[in-house]
């Protein structure tokens, strides 16, 4: 199996190529210098490269002796929205662009995963490295698929893994089954009859109504879900109206709803779109609402997942394998990976301390002591795979 120096001996080139990642970011579906440089390192290396995948994403391929066995790695590429307030030196030099997921460390773990398979070759099979756009709220996966990804490069088994704050630092977690919420969003126009602040009497106030719809929602969870069965219900905007002295004719609500098991998930689809219908017609007003289904629930599969946590366990021993690990209520789109093809989605401490800060927070940054400890396992994961 593979040799630790020898893969731990390309440590700081690409850690610098993850920091010169950070300091570059691109939002969803404009990953256009990383795809770039992504290629350009994967074909240097010997891989087969495929690119135009959702607009941005691409596939690196390579095989290795006669072995009818395919295995995909993922990793995802975007950025978010978010403006950096690190001070690291290879900080974003976009403002309101930053790498606040650590998808520049994913990247980065693949690429030295895929720099050694090159080198070493190995396995007994067919590579496939899956570097996706958009992860973040913008369903680059199920575009990937809807374009045939999975068609054009079949894999028997796909793999993804995601750093995560506040877990100790290279520890490798695994949980089968249901892992990640499924989410959905909701907005919501309640209409009702505008008029002065002074006389609320001769008006229908879209603004109560939508305070009636916000505490009547929390009695879904408490009183229409199971205790033990996971399921939030979070208002995260309301608007409405300019002055203070103006009730206006409208308002706009827009609401997150997540679950972990699917039956939990068609609960409260149609409860909320009771409860809001019924809110509004107690006050008079009347209620429209677009109930999207946005990412599925995230489901590892138990061989699968059986599968790889005994790998980390050969490789690094078992006080580096975090067992069961709790579900997560945040969402990501490999679950539609996993709706057609078999594998697991496992997470990789970011470190403790100093390294909690969470996921999506300005003042976050990838843990580069971690990279390639998850490399090494990408390629202990493909070499017991393709045997």
């Amino acid at each position: 199996m593979t040799s630790t120096p020898d893969i731990l001996a390309r440590g700081d080139e690409m850690i610098a190529l993850r920091q010169r990642i950070h300091a570059h970011p691109e939002l969803g579906y404009e990953e256009f210098m990383t795809s770039d440089l992504i290629a350009e390192r994967l074909t240097q290396w010997g891989y087969s490269v495929e690119r135009g995948f959702g607009a941005t994403g691409l596939v690196g391929t390579l095989k290795a002796g006669d072995g009818a066995r395919n295995i995909g790695l993922r990793a995802d590429m975007d950025a978010l929205p978010v403006t950096e307030k690190t001070g690291l030196p290879y900080a974003s030099v976009h403002p309101g662009k930053m790498h606040a997921c650590g998808h520049d460390g994913h990247t980065a773990m693949l690429l030295a995963a895929a720099a050694h398979l090159a080198q070493t070759r190995n396995f007994n099979g067919t590579l496939n490295l899956i570097f996706q756009p958009a992860e973040e709220g913008l369903a680059g996966a199920r575009r990937m698929l809807e374009e045939g990804v999975l068609k054009q490069h079949p894999c028997d088994a796909v793999f993804a893994m995601h750093n995560m704050p506040g877990f100790p630092a290279g520890k490798l977690g695994f949980r089968a089954g249901p892992f990640m919420a499924s989410a959905d969003q909701v907005t919501v126009r309640v209409t009702g009859h505008g008029g002065h602040g002074a006389m609320p009497h001769k008006s229908v106030d879209p603004v109560v109504v939508c305070a009636a719809i916000v505490f009547a929602l929390q009695t879904i969870v408490s009183r229409n879900v199971a205790p033990l069965d996971m399921a939030v219900i979070t208002v995260g905007s309301i608007h409405a109206g300019e002055v203070s002295n103006v009730i206006p004719g409208e308002a706009h609500m827009k609401i997150s709803v997540r679950a972990l098991r699917a039956e939990v998930r068609e609960t409260l689809e149609r409860r909320i779109i009771e409860v809001i219908h019924a809110q509004a017609a107690v006050y008079g007003a009347h209620a429209e609402l677009n109930y999207e289904r946005s990412y599925p629930l995230l489901v590892n599969d138990a061989d699968m997942t059986r599968f790889a946590h005994d790998v980390a366990l050969e490789a690094f021993g078992a006080d580096a394998v975090l067992n069961d690990v709790e579900p997560f209520t945040g969402s990501e789109d490999f679950a539609w990976f996993l709706q057609q093809c078999p594998g697991c989605y496992l997470i990789i401490g970011n470190g403790e301390g100093e390294r909690s800060c969470m996921l999506h927070n300005a003042g976050y940054d990838f843990n580069d002591s971690i990279l390639m400890t998850g490399a090494r396992y990408w390629v202990e994961l493909v070499e017991h795979f393709l045997v």
